[in-house]
């Protein structure tokens, strides 16, 4: 399983960006994929998660009707959407799988056990 983070830079506070997360080694049409972020000092958290299987998704409340996250089994690719941003979205965002996992709900709530490589978001004017 490999995750290739991509789409992190420097925006401004009110602005957009989009995430994508290349995957290989599976096939996005079973396991849950998500998209998680930690700033320094504090526990990695759960900002988007995906059921491949269904297209349900799990977002937290802080960032729930800014944040979309979809995928694309063609190009096998996750998106993280992530609109109206503010300075608190800074971070180092990961796209992260579980295999064994096919639950938004539980990926976003447990700790998955393969990880992308970050890509930092800055907001900051």
């Amino acid at each position: 399983v490999q995750l290739q983070a991509s789409g992190g830079g420097l925006v401004q506070p009110g602005g957009s960006l989009r995430l994508s997360c290349q995957a290989s080694g599976f096939t996005l049409n079973r396991p849950a994929v998500g998209w998680f972020r930690q700033t320094p000092g504090k526990e990695r958290e759960a900002v988007a998660c995906l059921s491949t299987n269904n297209d349900i998704t799990y977002y937290p409340d802080f960032v729930k009707d800014r944040f979309t996250i979809s995928s694309d089994s063609a190009k096998n690719t996750v998106y993280l959407q992530m609109n109206n941003l503010t300075p608190e979205d800074t971070a180092v965002y990961y796209c992260a799988t579980d295999l064994r996992q096919s639950s938004s709900y539980a990926l976003c709530h447990r700790r998955p056990r393969d990880w992308g490589q970050g890509t930092q978001v800055t907001v900051s004017s």
